[in-house]
């Protein structure tokens, strides 16, 4: 469950400029050497095609000046005549003098499944972190492949995804546990009755070659990237298969890329991390109790917690908020301290006899059809590329035993997260073997940011990711647990950041920077 950190010339370029050197005789080529050849074959093409920029359609709420535009990728890269589909792409240009302009900075925000197609807002927004960045780089979004306007895939009707509420998600019996276990294969089933002709082509590594055929369609001879989240994984793999075509690349809030890790036992990793994080901000809470009032200690803001999930499981809240709403609205404050406030708030008002609040936050919105859709099939692509990627325990022993045991000490995700994963055990696609993500001639130093308390991607993501990309360098910022750390302010990170990206500059060692500002509650920061 990693969710997102949850983005003008045109016309044909010389090919000769825009591909990136090809890997030399006798290199070894992860993924395939057939898929290699195929990426290298579409990448030359799109490098010839270019991007046909336009305005982008109304109704994808990206205005002027954002531009879109398609690029066409293989559907199997083993066979590069074959079927295609068109990856759908964004970006505003860069703010700078010609001089100044470094090229594309391509972003993905997570996932599987999330979009990268409100980056270039960032510099429509004019957003003050990324203020010099722009000045260097045209930002450009894209939807992977099965994701928003990309070849959208889906398991099942979006209205139905949404409804509320749906079954606690711990189970208090073993007929909870088969009517869970039923709702999984179905899931599963249904993935392969409405996009089975996709599935076996929704892996990280087809999602990595379709970002180097996009670099190529861009004009780029090297790729800028900045991956969040799950997109630390594919850069990762970026990396790996095409290490000469990187220029610089950022990843913020890794994804271990161990292959014994992906994804089963990531999964497993996050709930004790989601635990530990969620006592973190019960203590803030708890800290803050005179606007609150939710409770003194840690202990007490907890008791409150299973009170309410109680209450819920008795009889949802507003006849829409059971136990599964809730851990999915709660959730929010173990990823991210921009949720710290309003889900206290949120809470606090409920404890007050206020429901209406936490029912609209926490409750689906069945009348939004669109965000309906959009919720249904990103949760489609990150079941598709998680069951796709790796091979996953088909013994549904081996999930209860480790579940059961990790559900003692870390009940605030751990059956909710195994739920959601659980379509794996019975996927209808072939599932592959991980690539073996290392540093291969030409990688470029890369850039590492991670808090140490980051629940969605643990911190040892981040330190194997050190090990395996010799030369890097990586940021920690301690005490901290957003996730998603280029994204606020804390200017240890932030120059280092806008260093390394405008002038490829790292410092000489790894850095700590101390944790960034901690939320205060609306009273206590006026005060």
């Amino acid at each position: 469950m990693l969710g997102a950190a949850g983005t003008l010339v045109t016309g044909a370029l010389v090919a000769g400029f825009l591909t990136a050197p090809a890997a030399s005789a006798g290199e070894r080529v992860p993924g395939g050497a057939a898929e290699a050849r195929g990426a290298r074959i579409a990448a030359e093409r799109a490098a010839k095609t270019g991007v046909k920029w336009q305005d982008c359609p109304a109704s994808w709420g990206l205005e002027k000046p954002i531009q879109c535009g398609f690029v066409r990728v293989p559907v199997d890269y083993a066979k590069p005549d074959g079927r295609t589909i068109e990856i759908a792409v964004d970006r505003v240009r860069s703010t700078g003098t010609a001089d100044e302009r470094q090229g594309s900075l391509i972003y993905n925000p997570g996932g599987p499944g999330g979009s990268g197609m409100r980056f270039p807002k960032r510099i429509t927004t004019k957003s003050p972190l990324w203020t010099k960045t722009a000045k260097a780089y045209d930002f450009v979004g894209f939807d992977p492949r099965g994701v928003g306007h990309s070849a959208p895939i889906s398991c099942v009707d979006p209205q139905k995804f949404v409804g509320a509420p749906k079954a606690d998600p711990v189970p208090g019996s073993e007929a909870d546990k088969r009517a869970q276990r039923k709702l999984a294969r179905e899931y599963a089933d249904g993935c392969a009755e409405r996009s089975g002709d996709l599935l076996p082509y929704l892996t990280t590594l087809n999602t990595a070659r379709d970002l180097d055929v996009v670099r190529a369609a861009l004009g780029e001879k090297k790729l800028n990237y900045l991956g969040v989240s799950y997109g630390t994984y594919l850069g990762a793999v970026y990396g790996t298969l095409f290490p000469s075509h990187v220029r610089r690349m950022v990843v913020d809030s890794v994804v271990n890329p161990a292959t014994d890790n992906i994804w089963y036992e990531a999964n497993l990793e996050q709930d004790v991390a989601f635990e530990g994080r969620f006592k973190d901000w019960e203590a803030w809470v708890a800290k803050h109790d005179d606007a609150f009032h939710l409770g003194k200690t840690q202990a007490e803001v907890q008791k409150g917690w299973e009170k309410i999930r109680a209450t819920a499981k008795k009889k949802p809240i507003g006849g829409v908020v059971g136990p599964a709403e809730l851990i999915n609205f709660f959730q929010s404050a173990a990823y991210y301290d921009s949720s710290w406030v309003p889900v206290a708030e949120t809470w606090s008002k409920y404890v007050a006899g206020d429901e209406k609040p936490l029912i609209a936050e926490a409750g689906p919105d069945l009348a939004d059809k669109a965000g309906n859709i959009d919720k249904e099939n990103s949760n489609a692509v990150y079941t598709a590329v998680e069951c796709a990627d790796a091979k996953w325990p088909t013994s549904w022993n081996k999930w209860d035993r480790d579940n059961t045991r990790i559900h003692k000490k870390a009940p605030f995700m751990t059956w909710a997260n195994a739920w959601m994963n659980l379509p794996c055990a019975t996927w209808k696609a072939p599932q592959q073997t991980p690539v073996e993500v290392t540093t291969h001639k030409g990688l470029p130093q890369t850039l590492i940011v991670q808090s140490d308390r980051d629940a969605a991607t643990p911190y040892a993501g981040a330190v194997e990711l050190h090990k395996r990309f010799r030369g890097s360098r990586l940021i920690t910022e301690k005490g901290a647990g957003s996730h998603g750390v280029t994204g606020l302010v804390n200017p240890c990170i932030n120059t280092r950041v806008d260093a390394y990206l405008l002038d490829g500059k790292v410092d000489a060692k790894d850095v700590t920077c101390a944790p960034h500002a901690v939320p205060a509650p609306k009273a206590a920061a006026a005060k």
